[in-house]
């Protein structure tokens, strides 16, 4: 396939690298490789009108709401993406201290402010402390079977529940109390549920859910949005880095293409885009998330990726958590609320139950986190994880806000509180480019698995080196589902590419006597090319 050439720069100065996709993983390639004097041909090929990909800020409500991530996790000195915040002034002083440094969550989301009973009412703080206390120390012991040689079940949640029913036998309460309890556990199954981005704890292996690292510091938001730490990495870019609007179609890998600018010169890589155009490179970092490859694994490489690479991106979970904020005139909660939890008396994580979606997704819905007052606006942010959240985006927001004050009004016992005045959400299962939110490790996969999504290939070692190469939360085996693992992947593969660069500038050219100095880094014919 001959490349459509107006993109070419001029042969013999460097490697082309481009980097296909242009969230944190992209961004930080780039910013890195940018840096580095042998990289002067790079292009983030991105296929929305925006960076930052899961990195979502929206000024909504006379303020800024994060439509994706949302907090620093373990804002430390080990957090890439807290240092970054850091260095550009982005964060608040309570961020920065270093008490907040030092806190030990465990990962853990804390107690809430109030709960909410389906019935009306509040829910007992007592009780609901006792079982976040059950709840969060059977987490904390799942991470007991990451070396064992077998597990007492195949997934967190089956485990969670087994365990769960053997504490059962010591409750001593009455039946109605029995039931509040597990009413409060199936709460905190469906906020988990959030922080694994899956449908259910079900689908979570047990044995590798311990090897997810969680750093020291107690989550942290931006006061400015999110955002503004990816709009800092692209400010720091040359200025033609960035192509917006470019979805890919195709990376044809393991060829030699040629372009009509660069006669003599061949490419092992060819990136085809959805409007014709077509780069050729020498190297392609992909970065898109793992739900766009999942959908797009049977055309998005050819020749197709090696089966065990396939098959982990089929084996790997990627599920979806959104966000419904709602904007009220009056809060109905009190001044120092930051936290409702919601508790449907009918629900139990040991029952099996599967209502109709439109009669019951907002079951799903684990409460709301209240926003930092926006001037005349008071503004609540709920999460919603798994198929009811999928099915949520199907809605119209009429019918959201009319559910959701319907709930509200139930569990606060107020048939007359005032209706919120707007609704905004995200949809990330429905985005194209995305279909999700982000990674777990799924029954029937394991950490190697995300290793094995890292990989570069060729996988043989054969050919030209580094053609294709993977970044993006779900590459790394510590820390997927974060922006630091992000970050971090996007940082590894810059990396890769430097050594391999780097290797090649200290390797004499044949004829050359031995030990002479390497060619001056974009010089016209400078850099070696094993490639052609």
């Amino acid at each position: 396939m001959q490349s459509s050439g107006r993109q070419a720069e001029a042969p013999g100065r460097g490697p082309r690298v481009l980097v296909v996709g242009g969230g944190i993983a992209g961004l930080g390639a780039a910013q890195r490789l940018c840096c580095h004097p042998a990289f002067p041909h790079l292009r983030v090929l991105e296929a929305t009108a925006r960076a930052g990909g899961r990195i979502r800020s929206e000024r909504s409500f006379g303020g800024v709401v994060e439509v994706g991530a949302h907090w620093i996790h373990g804002p430390s000195q080990g957090n890439p993406v807290f240092q970054l915040a850091a260095k550009y002034g982005l964060l608040g002083e309570k961020a920065l201290s270093e008490e907040n440094q030092l806190i030990e969550t465990g990962g853990h989301v804390g107690l809430p402010s109030v709960s909410y009973a389906s019935s009306g009412g509040s829910v007992s703080p007592e009780l609901v402390a006792e079982m976040a206390r059950l709840f969060y120390s059977l987490i904390d012991q799942t991470r007991e079977f990451l070396h064992a040689a077998e597990t007492p079940a195949p997934s967190v949640g089956e485990y969670l529940k087994k365990e769960i029913r053997q504490h059962m036998a010591g409750w001593t309460e009455e039946e109605e109390t029995k039931r509040l309890k597990l009413a409060i556990l199936n709460n905190l199954f469906n906020v988990e549920c959030c922080v694994s981005g899956t449908h259910s704890m079900d689908l979570v292996a047990l044995a590798p859910f311990g090897e997810y690292a969680v750093l020291p510091g107690l989550d942290c938001t931006f006061p400015g949005g999110y955002q503004g730490l990816t709009d800092r990495i692209m400010a720091s870019l040359p200025k033609d880095v960035m192509v917006f609007n470019k979805p890919v179609k195709t990376i044809h890998w393991d060829g030699s293409f040629e372009e009509a600018s660069a006669p003599g010169e061949t490419f092992p890589v060819l990136v085809e885009c959805e409007d014709g155009g077509c780069f050729p490179a020498h190297h392609v970092v992909v970065t898109v998330p793992l739900g766009f490859l999942k959908e797009r694994l049977d055309t998005f490489f050819e020749p197709p990726l090696p089966t065990e690479k396939a098959e982990a991106i089929r084996k790997i979970g990627f599920g979806t958590n959104n966000k419904i904020f709602l904007e009220f005139e009056e809060p109905f909660w009190q001044p120092d609320c930051q936290h409702i939890q919601m508790v449907w008396r009918d629900t139990s994580p040991l029952e099996d139950a599967t209502p109709k979606l439109q009669d019951a997704w907002f079951k799903k819905l684990v409460g709301f986190w209240v926003l930092p007052s926006f001037g005349a606006s008071q503004v609540l942010c709920g999460f919603i994880a798994g198929l009811e959240s999928e099915f949520m985006e199907t809605l119209s927001d009429e019918d959201v806000l009319l559910s959701l004050t319907q709930v509200l009004r139930r569990v606060t016992g107020n048939p007359r509180l005032p209706a919120p005045r707007s609704v905004l959400r995200s949809r990330w299962h429905s985005a194209p480019y995305t279909r999700g939110s982000y990674s777990y490790v799924a029954v029937g996969s394991s950490g190697d698995d995300l290793d094995l999504l890292a990989q570069p290939l060729p996988a043989d070692g054969r050919g030209a080196q580094l053609q294709v190469l993977f970044a993006g939360e779900a590459t790394h085996r510590t820390f997927y589902s974060t922006t630091h693992g992000a970050l971090l992947s996007g940082w590894r593969e810059a990396d890769r590419l430097i050594a391999l660069w780097d290797s090649q500038a200290q390797r004499p050219e044949p004829g050359s006597e031995l030990g002479s100095a390497p060619p001056v880094p974009g010089s016209r014919g400078g850099w070696p090319h094993p490639f052609l």
